[in-house]
């Protein structure tokens, strides 16, 4: 068994862990793997063990990783900042979309997908602990953006996103209440089933507060190499 196996059953291993003493389904929480700055060749081998969502977060590194690896069936997260001069390409280019925080970004990503793709898959960001180092939306803003986004055509409105401060743990929880307001209030309640948050070093806890969806690159690839 090669290493990046080895990782990836690791990691699946302890989604399960934490799942069952959360006592949820193992099968409630999805695994995207991170591959920001990591090599196409990488992100193949990692394919050969079963992942097939990756996220990355810088656009023109992973549109030149969509093009070699476009014979493989990938399912392209982008997870970075969304700035309105990049929104064409991620409206092409990507199955989801995580960083939206504001209406005008949502608007453009709708009106640059081409009807004939499936709907681009989005995620509302949201500042939950009011980092001035983070993006994202405030949290009382989030209501009246979902019901904002939700009208546009060619984009189907998931959930949430959200990157705490470090051991804020309070803050998934926090994530999960509105999470679940907005859920009670929800035109197409189906549609909004999506809790984007945890990394490597935080998953357990996202997971015991109703994470759906852990974004994991070190525990599967180990460290990047930020010189390249």
């Amino acid at each position: 068994m090669n290493t990046l196996q080895e990782a990836r059953n690791q990691v699946l291993e302890q989604i399960a862990t934490a799942s069952l003493q959360a006592k949820r389904d193992v099968d409630a929480v999805s695994l995207l793997a991170v591959s920001k700055t990591h090599p196409a060749e990488i992100l193949k081998e990692m394919y050969a063990t079963g992942q097939r969502a990756f996220g990355e977060n810088y656009l023109q590194e992973a549109l030149d990783k969509i093009a070699i690896l476009s014979d493989l069936d990938i399912e392209w997260h982008f997870i970075g900042h969304v700035q309105r001069n990049k929104t064409k390409h991620l409206a092409s280019s990507f199955a989801w979309v995580h960083g939206v925080d504001r209406l005008i970004i949502a608007e453009r990503l709708s009106a640059q997908r081409d009807a004939s793709q499936q709907p681009l898959n989005i995620c509302l960001q949201v500042n939950i602990d009011d980092q001035d180092s983070k993006d994202g939306c405030a949290p009382a803003e989030v209501a009246e953006l979902v019901r904002q986004m939700s009208r546009l055509p060619n984009l189907k409105l998931r959930g949430l996103m959200v990157i705490p401060a470090p051991n804020n743990t309070q803050a998934f929880f926090d994530a999960r209440q509105l999470f679940e307001q907005v859920k009670a209030g929800h035109a197409h309640p189906e549609d909004w089933d999506t809790l984007s948050m945890g990394m490597s070093g935080d998953m357990v806890d996202a997971i015991a507060a109703g994470s759906t969806m852990v974004r994991v690159g070190t525990a599967l690839f180990g460290a990047r190499d930020y010189s390249k």
